[in-house]
């Protein structure tokens, strides 16, 4: 029987590289990207005015906006400005909120959208889902992935440290994600899909046994090259499945009931640790608390400002966060007072592997 081709939607270039922002002149001559050179870049407040003078002499006369508030209200109001003319691609510049603000309003109107990413806080630089706020809280979206995909890491290493540190623990939490998925699919049958599973693990992986550090352009590159790992991966399967397992709907559990406790990033890396103790992977588990502790990120509910009940809490309240989700924390199924006995362990276990 014959092969079947499988067409995968991913990006037409993925860059990460310093110097990004202010050349991205012949990126967009890619007459694949814009054939007439009308493009619109959207830019965030606070270092954005700085970001487009920076990059209007390689744009030409293209349309400078700036959002603010990572509001889906943003979005909208963004989607109705980009529809009072034609745009050949809109190019999102900044941080999470920015760029999750453009990927809206783009897919919102049928625009090609190109990240160039100034943060490495989040997977959300090339995922197909835009994270924003609403008077309800705080909502998915699903939206084209990006065109492009480009990195500066001028604006990386001069951004907070613990920016970075949050997309070291959103990245290789996805290696729970992954084993949560696989649990799925042999207690219950769950389809998995293996090329969604291999992209998310390979970045996670990479970035796990890099010795570097986040001072370092190579560790950097390989951050960033997991992070839009994460989100081809997401656009392969058409879900979050191999980004976000048990490590997610603790994190989620956390701001639902200690929302400000810390971000996103901090959450899922100790929600991923805590998932792989309860899994029994001890090498595992040994692995990603090295990782985690040399880069600075939590390994206990305290290093959050959590107390040890806060985060029983949490666990426990975790599973009603996702109720479609099957993790580690579905099929073990555990109470208050298990959670906490398991969490004993887990702090002798962490003595054991980090001194």
């Amino acid at each position: 029987m014959p092969l079947l081709a499988r067409t995968v939607n991913t990006p037409l270039l993925i860059e990460v590289r310093r110097g990004a922002v202010a050349d991205l002149g012949p990126l967009l001559a890619d007459r694949r990207i814009s054939a007439g050179g009308d493009v619109a870049v959207v830019v965030g407040p606070g270092q954005g005015e700085k970001i487009a003078e920076l990059c209007r002499p390689s744009l030409g006369s293209a349309d400078v906006f700036t959002v603010a508030g990572g509001t889906i209200d943003a979005a909208n109001e963004l989607g109705d400005r980009l529809r009072r003319r034609h745009y050949d691609a809109v190019v999102g510049i900044g941080g999470g909120k920015t760029i999750d603000t453009a990927k809206y309003a783009a897919t919102r109107y049928g625009i090609p959208m190109v990240t160039v990413a100034t943060s490495l806080a989040n997977d959300g630089i090339a995922s197909p889902t835009a994270s924003l706020d609403h008077e309800g809280g705080k909502g998915s979206y699903g939206v084209h992935i990006p065109i492009a995909v480009l990195v500066d890491l001028d604006f990386v290493e001069h951004g907070p440290d613990r920016q970075t540190q949050a997309g070291i623990g959103d990245a290789v939490s996805n290696l729970n994600a992954c084993a949560d998925w696989e649990l799925a699919h042999q207690v219950r049958g769950e389809p998995i899909d293996g090329l969604a599973v291999t992209l998310a693990r390979t970045g996670a992986e990479a970035l796990l046994n890099h010795p570097g550090k986040i001072t370092d352009d190579a560790f950097l590159t390989t951050l960033g090259e997991a992070l839009v790992l994460s989100g081809i991966a997401s656009s392969v399967c058409g879900s979050t499945r191999p980004v976000s397992g048990g490590d997610h709907e603790i994190s989620h559990a956390i701001d639902r009931l200690y929302p400000g406790t810390g971000s996103h990033g901090e959450q899922v890396g100790l929600g991923a640790l805590f998932c792989t103790w309860l899994r029994g992977d001890v090498e595992r588990f040994g692995q990603l608390a090295r990782c985690l502790h040399r880069h600075g990120l939590a390994t206990h509910p305290a290093d959050l400002g959590l107390t040890d009940e806060q985060f029983v809490e949490a666990v426990v309240f975790a599973p009603r966060t996702r109720p479609d989700r099957f993790t580690i924390l579905e099929h073990l199924d555990l109470s208050a007072a298990d959670v906490r006995n398991r969490l004993g362990d887990y702090r002798d276990a962490l003595r054991d592997h980090l001194g």
